[in-house]
């Protein structure tokens, strides 16, 4: 049988997209072997049709680790079979680029989930970018098999690199809730109007900060189902502000778990601001998963997601972005039920045309089923 290893940086538990990918690739007729990395805090993987192979490493950030992960990654690959190599963001490239060198027979395919060299850790940080900038250039032109999450990334790198680059989003499965547990079990809080933000980056620029201060001046309870560096912050802003009773933290879940809180939630937010290209480019799969539980929607004015939520119908776009006008919408929604409503009902019709059974139609001509 034909062999896939797709390569990550992270432990694997909550990449949903390069989940998705690996069962569409096993349905193709591929061995998968997906690759990540062990972390002191990683929970047990379960339930996986696939191999996975966790990486332990001396080093969990900085120049450091990744200097080491590239080592450690392109000697794994370099001495396992594969017929294909997939590597998922510039952080993988160069170990997947340096195998296929030596296994010239080896297809490499390469997922980007973002405008990596615009992250906002980079661009606080410009001697890093350009080292990222550097690997990019030299890689990108000789790549064959390119694919990214929306049109507005795909451009940016067709313009520059005179590339193909074909458009994957990164949209969920239908969703068929099965065993869907009740708000006790879940810890959700009964007969109030619930808010949910969802998502493995819950990270500072994303409106996470906005969303705590406007609960003080929403007469709703914030569910925050997730994880990132700004959490630890949260926690304590919340308990200055004494809204321990109005926002609760879940941490990371399960995906399937992970849906149960978002499907009883009347609004999902998607709070990314514009402060890097990257975010202003971007698209989370959070939008999707809102849509696909019929949750309303508040999102910012990011590009890619208000064409999404203004095409559909399926929630309110803020213009000027706070903590004031965020209260303000989400107040003025949960007032108007009937608006609600109409919302949810949209997400329901959005769903059987934006999902990821439709999506695969686009990774079928990237990897055509194996002849057995």
């Amino acid at each position: 049988m034909a062999r896939a290893i797709v390569s990550v940086t992270n432990d694997l538990y909550t990449d949903q997209r390069v989940h998705k990918v690996c069962i569409f690739l096993m349905e193709q007729g591929y061995d998968v072997l997906l690759v990540g990395r062990k972390l002191p805090s990683s929970f047990k993987l379960e339930g996986r049709p696939y191999k996975t192979k966790r990486l332990r490493l001396f080093f969990r950030s900085g120049p450091l680790f990744y200097g080491f992960y590239t080592l450690r990654l392109f000697l794994f690959l370099l001495f396992k079979r594969c017929s294909v190599l997939v590597s998922n963001d510039l952080d993988t490239l160069l170990a997947n680029y340096l195998a296929k060198k030596m296994k010239p027979k080896t297809r490499l395919v390469y997922d980007s989930h973002e405008y990596f060299t615009e992250v906002p850790e980079l661009i606080k940080r410009p001697r890093v970018q350009k080292i990222w900038l550097y690997i990019e250039r030299k890689i990108f032109p000789k790549l064959e098999s390119i694919y990214t999450v929306n049109e507005s990334i795909a451009k940016i790198y067709a313009d520059l690199y005179t590339k193909d680059v074909k458009i994957v989003r990164n949209i969920s499965p239908l969703w068929r809730p099965q065993g869907l547990l009740n708000k006790d079990a879940l810890g959700i809080p009964e007969s109030k109007p619930l808010i949910v933000l969802q998502g493995a980056g819950i990270n500072i620029e994303r409106g996470a900060e906005e969303a705590v201060e406007a609960m003080q001046h929403v007469a709703a309870v914030l569910l925050i189902v997730g994880d990132g560096d700004v959490v630890a912050q949260l926690k304590k802003r919340v308990q200055s502000l004494d809204l321990e009773d109005k926002v609760f933290f879940y941490g990371k879940k399960p995906y399937h778990i992970m849906m149960n809180y978002t499907h009883y939630a009347d609004i999902g937010l998607t709070l990314d601001k514009p402060t890097s290209l990257n975010y202003k480019l971007s698209l989370p799969n959070k939008v999707f998963d809102y849509m696909h539980t019929s949750t309303a929607i508040v999102a910012t004015n990011i590009l890619e997601v208000a064409n999404v939520v203004n095409k559909h119908q399926i929630g309110e776009i803020i213009e000027n972005f706070s903590a004031a006008s965020l209260a303000a919408t989400l107040n003025s929604l949960l007032a108007d039920q009937h608006r609600l409503k109409q919302y949810k009902s949209n997400c329901r019709i959005a769903a059987q045309i934006e999902n990821w059974e439709n999506e695969t139609s686009v990774l079928k001509t990237i990897y055509p089923p194996i002849e057995q």
